[in-house]
């Protein structure tokens, strides 16, 4: 016979017969070869063990809008679960890699040819390092993806059918394998003892094997065909949706770095905390402080690093004391004297070397910053770049939380209008400033007129309650105002007398409106340190108050 078996003379009278063992290694090489190149291929693109999956399904789990994502592309094009998978993991992955193609399903092709898009984008870099071992900065990187991975599905259409038809092709000879392997059984079952079977069965095998081996021929033709075929487009779309979750990522981390929301802070936070928190912090009154804060943030770091404590100023005549960073010159001119170096020691012990007096800036205080920020409705009012007064306020007040956290100083924001609206908002030196509190800080606005006692009273019985609990005195009290309004003259001595028994001083901002802080104004009378502000894009106008406080 043509394929080698041969055919044996049948003594009970059913026809020739075929030697089992010759069927057995037709279809047993074919079978083995056949299994070998059948394997089940990958669904995902990218390399990822069951550690990287499993932070994807609690994602996935714990984000509605992904679900939503998912749900919208399934619906219009299959194995979208797992293109959503490929595009996260290359997003949060410290070092994604992506699969051999020839590794995949061939259902998968599509999704492999849109992640290697990605991967490849000049801008995945920049994406890549805001989302990488973040499961919330890739889940955002996804869904800003969203729009470009549903356009790059829509234009693979014609790849996703030949994908299809190869998948089919390789499904059906899998079931052709399956046929061949039955024929055999069926064969074996009716073989005789010396291992020969009836012609009609080894017809059989062989007949299977034949048609096995067209659809395999078929299943590597549709495989090769799936391994060429090419989305058109889809390196320009997928760079333009690299690039926007990229902005989207660095937006985000620029939100929270505003709001003195670190890095550690964030992996620490669980996912709907942090997405909640980013929502409010995207829309509302919030929406438009953050580039404000973070430019007074920024400032105020500066000023911290040229701090100078116990700033020499103008200089007014000479003293004695022990100060070895004012010494005059003549006293300095003794060291090179060795039989005057003694009486230097003696004089420097006792306090009696002379030295530059000045008058200048006071140091640093030690008792609590109070910021006093009015909120009556004038502040709603907008300057340069659309800036609100009260926008310029809160951000002062802010970067004065962060000044007074890093003294190791409690802080106090003391949110005032009329003289019956009044909210405190304490954050001690010693425990954590919670966000959620710092935000209610920023979003309260009463409404309402200006009243300056009731505030500036509230200020000194907190530095008078620290003083009594702790015995620490020279606070700082900033009032933040675009209002002038009167005190009474009894309110004035009680003020006088508090500022002389706890020693604070008062630093005053006449915001928007100059004749707040005029000479011979109220807030001029209270404050020790006065300036006024009319450029709410300049930040620095403020900047010598994180000098000296």
């Amino acid at each position: 016979m043509g394929d080698g078996t041969k055919a044996h003379p049948d003594t009970t009278g059913g026809g020739a017969r075929t030697r089992l063992d010759a069927l057995t290694d037709r279809a047993g090489t074919w079978l083995a070869r056949s299994a070998a190149g059948a394997r089940t291929g990958h669904t995902g693109a990218v390399v990822a063990d069951r550690f990287d999956r499993a932070t994807w399904h609690d994602t996935y789990e714990q984000s509605a809008a992904l679900r939503e994502l998912a749900a919208e592309l399934d619906a219009l094009h299959p194995h979208t679960g797992d293109l959503l998978t490929d595009a996260f993991l290359a997003a949060y992955k410290a070092a994604p890699r992506l699969r051999d193609a020839t590794g995949m399903e061939p259902s998968r092709m599509v999704n492999h040819r849109i992640v290697a898009a990605l991967l490849e984008s000049p801008e995945f870099a920049a994406l890549h390092r805001e989302t990488a071992g973040d499961p919330y900065a890739a889940a955002l990187a996804v869904l800003a993806q969203g729009a470009a991975l549903r356009r790059m599905l829509d234009d693979a259409r014609p790849a996703r059918d030949r994908d299809e038809r190869a998948d089919m092709a390789r499904r059906e000879a899998g079931d052709a394998a399956s046929a061949v392997a039955e024929a055999l059984r069926q064969a074996a079952e009716a073989a005789d003892e010396d291992g020969t079977v009836p012609q009609s069965a080894a017809d059989a095998v062989r007949q299977a094997v034949d048609a096995a081996e067209a659809a395999a021929r078929r299943a590597a033709d549709g495989a090769g065909q799936a391994l060429a075929a090419a989305v058109p487009g889809v390196r320009a779309v997928a760079r333009g949706a690299v690039a926007k979750s990229a902005a989207a990522a660095r937006e985000e981390a620029a939100l929270m770095r505003a709001w003195g929301v670190g890095p550690g802070e964030l992996e620490r936070m669980p996912f709907g905390e942090r997405a909640r928190l980013a929502e409010r912090l995207r829309t509302g009154r919030l929406a438009g402080w953050a580039r404000l804060i973070g430019r007074f943030r920024q400032m105020a770091d500066g000023e911290r690093a040229r701090k100078v404590e116990n700033a020499t100023g103008e200089l007014i005549g000479v003293t004695l004391g022990d100060d070895l960073s004012r010494v005059v010159p003549s006293e300095l001119a003794s060291l090179g004297l060795p039989e005057l170096r003694a009486v230097f020691a003696a004089r420097y012990a006792a306090g009696e070397l002379m030295l530059y007096d000045s008058r200048g800036e006071q140091s640093t205080g030690r008792g609590a910053v109070v910021a006093c920020v009015d909120t009556s409705h004038s502040m709603y009012e907008a300057g340069p770049g659309g800036i609100t007064r009260e926008a310029w306020a809160k951000a002062c007040a802010l970067a004065l939380l962060d000044q007074a956290r890093h003294e190791g100083r409690d802080f106090v924001g003391i949110l005032f209008s009329a003289a019956d609206r009044l909210r405190v908002f304490r954050f001690p030196a010693g425990r954590p400033a919670p966000l959620a509190r710092t935000l209610d800080f920023a979003e309260t606005f009463l409404g309402g007129g200006t009243s300056y006692q009731r505030p500036l009273t509230a200020a000194a019985e907190l530095l008078e309650e620290e003083f009594n609990d702790t015995a620490r005195t020279r606070g700082d009290i900033v009032m933040l105002t675009d209002d002038d309004c009167g005190v009474t003259e009894e309110w004035m001595r009680g003020w006088n007398a508090a500022r002389r028994r706890l020693g604070f001083r008062v630093f005053g901002v006449g915001i928007g409106s100059p004749r707040v802080a005029a000479a011979g104004s109220v807030l001029e009378a209270l404050c020790d340190n006065l300036r006024s502000v009319e450029d709410f894009t300049d930040v620095h106008a403020a900047a010598d108050l994180f000098r000296v406080i």
